[in-house]
């Protein structure tokens, strides 16, 4: 008896296989990179030194920075690595053959292209952000030196090319061959999972929740959106099947965003109702709201394949038909037991939101479930996610970095300091690779102690190690610990700029050249500069307009409230698709960049929020609109066509100045356009299903109901409070 008790507790096989397989999800991917990352750098190292190229450790650095995770972002960040050195290089050349002689002037120009290649490097926020960065750097890299000897630009810049060539294709040899990790694998699984966390959000806050989750959530689909769109873009480059869905995968992820925004606006209409006494509005849109919950419970927390979309498709299909009926069926009721008008256009208006917000699900649904096939006409999707900066904090970006360059290049010519060169490159090569970072300076400063022991690690094994070595054999034993180590911080957030310095500029510094000169003198000099350079890229970050501070977290509001004056005026084709995603990647932005102050990251959200709501029912209004039928009281110059114009123009003042009076105004102005479009006879039944101005009448409502909120970011406006904290 005891024999078997003592045998019952010990591990079984299956308990093994499944410790083992959740070990290879979680630290065993550590693992695998780490050995990918040594691989490839070792093979690029052997291959260089085989080769005779000038400088291996250029190309190990290019491992170092091109190596990720999944194969398909290393593809993607290959390609515009290679295409931004080559512009570089290109610009560069030509460059040297025009100012060769006068330094200063060459200069000069130096700080201007790098400074609008960190801009662009800033401004962009996808991997076109990358070969922004390269082209400026590489232009430093070959430029400075060349000053000195413009005679040897050209076969410097054709052996940078080839170096730089020779890590991108270990990498992707490796990436692609040892135990892959694709990017569309980690796509589908993004997207199986979301519809069901979608459901559970649903499900959760339908009937109230709590408002912490509720914005929590929200913020979550937010950098779910950014984030698949990234994948979206760099599974092009890896898997042709995925290239041929690409349109789809943006359609969905656009009709994803649709589907957050409507079901917040249903949520928003909801929570006013509870809070100011909508009883009976809300006891009739109960039976059709059980009809939504029917139709997600079966998927609350569950993976949706592309075969269970298609079943999706057919259940909402059906359930729609039974939702309209309820709707219809909730409205003669109430319209028999309530003859307070707002009450019912407070039910018109839910109504509308929950139907389609159904048609929405099965829009989605549909197009989740076209990725069976290998073509289809949902492919036909030409409006992308462009992911953008503020112009203006890009400004500032490439402004400083430019000035860096010009500063200490006059501090190295007037000096002639014999690292000067490496102290200018690498200060504008930390400045603009951090110029996309949400804190440029601590991520500078990262870099800067990384780099510090990078100086002690390969001061030591240059001068103490290496020459007692025989063969790349005991090479590889002696940098192994270095690159693993650091490539096992490059994958921690939090230390990220630690190991980025430590893989990065031990290998510049330390990585033996094909003809190596051992000077300990120059060897602290190179060090010195790189560790100074970094270290006044993080105190200029810091100092000259920090994208931290609250000028940035302004313009970031402003950019939001923007939104709704592109909804109002922007073209109609692919509005909506610019609109979401646009609104969203700007959130993505202003949560990055006050990170550590959840007062300011609130009433940006609160602001998203706001923008969403009007915004969508703004552009329903317009879509309405333009789908109405050829009759007198539809036309342009109709009395309620003006007031609705009228309306636009309010709304516009108020969101470029919110303040009590533009709301009043604004409000006033909804209110007009209300009034004159019920007051417009229509040929039409008055039916809400066939009555075009009974439904522009309940997306007036709700901007009416918006404006009026009593937690809407505008009262804190109006009451002369900000909606951040300086």
């Amino acid at each position: 008896m005891a024999g078997s008790q003592v045998l019952s507790r010990l591990p079984q096989p299956g308990d093994l296989r499944r410790a083992l397989f959740e070990w290879a999800r979680s630290d065993g991917v550590t693992w695998v990179y780490i050995a990918k990352v040594l691989t490839a750098a070792l093979l690029t190292l052997w291959l260089a030194m085989r080769l005779e190229l000038p400088q291996p450790s250029t190309a190990t650095i290019t491992v170092f920075i091109v190596m990720q995770p999944q194969s398909g972002q290393v593809f993607a960040k290959s390609f515009y690595r290679i295409l931004g050195s080559i512009i570089g290089l290109t610009v560069m050349v030509a460059l040297i053959a025009v100012f060769a002689q006068e330094r200063v002037l060459f200069l000069l120009v130096v700080a201007l292209w790098v400074g609008a290649c960190t801009a662009g490097a800033a401004r962009y926020r996808d991997f076109r952000s990358y070969a922004c960065v390269l082209a400026g750097y590489t232009a430093t890299l070959i430029g400075l030196p060349a000053t000195l000897h413009p005679e040897a630009a050209f076969m410097s810049a054709v052996w940078r090319v080839l170096e730089i060539s020779l890590g991108i294709l270990c990498s992707m040899l490796v990436s692609a061959v040892v135990l892959p990790q694709t990017s569309s694998a980690a796509m589908r699984n993004a997207l199986y999972q979301r519809f069901g966390a979608f459901a559970w959000y649903v499900l959760d806050n339908l009937g109230g929740g709590q408002r912490q989750r509720f914005e929590a959530a929200n913020v979550n689909f937010v950098s779910q959106a950014v984030g698949l769109e990234t994948l979206r873009s760099v599974t092009a480059f890896e898997d042709p099947h995925m290239r041929m869905r690409s349109g789809r995968l943006a359609r969905l992820n656009n009709e994803f965003m649709v589907l957050t925004t409507r079901y917040h606006a249903l949520h928003q209409l909801l929570e006013r109702l509870r809070t100011q006494g909508g009883d009976r509005v809300l006891a009739a849109l109960e039976p059709c709201l059980d009809e939504l919950r029917e139709m997600l419970l079966p998927w609350k927390s569950k993976a949706l394949t592309d075969v269970d979309a298609a079943l999706l498709a057919e259940q909402l299909e059906a359930r729609r038909l039974r939702l309209m009926q309820r709707i219809r069926d909730a409205r003669e009721e109430l319209r028999g037991k309530v003859q307070d008008v707002s009450e019912r256009l407070d039910f018109n208006t839910g109504a509308e939101l929950l139907y389609r917000l159904v048609a929405d699900l099965h829009d989605y649904a549909l197009t989740h479930a076209s990725l069976t096939e290998q073509r289809h006409e949902r492919e036909n999707w030409k409006f992308g996610f462009s992911p953008k900066a503020n112009l203006v904090g890009a400004l500032v970006s490439g402004t400083r970095t430019a000035l860096m360059v010009l500063l200490f290049g006059v501090f190295w010519i007037e000096t002639s300091w014999p690292s000067g060169s490496t102290f200018v490159l690498n200060a504008a090569a930390v400045a603009a690779l951090v110029s996309a970072a949400p804190n440029p300076s601590k991520m500078a400063t990262q870099m800067a102690v990384g780099t510090f022991f990078a100086a002690i690690l390969g001061f030591f094994e240059t001068y103490f190690v290496f020459p007692h070595l025989d063969g790349f054999p005991m090479l590889c034993l002696a940098v192994a610990p270095v690159f693993a180590f650091g490539a096992f911080l490059s994958l921690r957030p939090g230390y990220a700029g630690y190991g980025l310095g430590l893989l990065v500029f031990f290998s510049f510094g330390s990585v033996p050249a094909n003809m190596t000169l051992y000077d300990a003198g120059r060897t602290l000099n190179e060090y010195l500069a790189l560790v100074l350079s970094q270290s006044a890229a993080a105190v200029m970050a810091a100092v000259i307009l920090p994208p931290t501070s609250a000028w940035l977290w302004r313009r970031l509001e402003k950019d939001l409230r923007m939104r709704v004056v592109q909804a109002i005026s922007g073209k109609s084709d692919g509005l909506v698709a610019t609109f979401e995603s646009g609104t969203r990647d700007l959130l993505n932005q202003a949560y990055g960049v006050a990170a550590g102050r959840p007062d300011v990251q609130r009433g940006l959200l609160r602001w998203m929020f706001l923008v969403l709501e009007v915004g969508h029912a703004i552009i329903e209004l317009r879509n309405e609109q333009d789908k109405l039928p050829l009759e007198a009281c539809y036309a342009e110059s109709a009395p309620w066509r003006k007031a609705i114009r009228s309306m636009g123009r309010a709304l516009i003042r108020l969101f470029v100045q919110p303040g009590e009076a533009n709301r009043e105004r604004a409000l006033a102005a909804v209110e007009l356009a209300i009034a004159t479009t019920k007051a417009t006879e229509e040929p039409c039944a008055p039916d809400f299903e066939s009555s075009p101005l009974r439904r522009v009448v309940s997306y007036l409502h709700f901007i009416r109901t918006t404006l009026l909120d009593p937690q809407s970011p505008l009262r804190d406006a109006s009451q002369g409070k900000a909606s951040h904290v300086a």
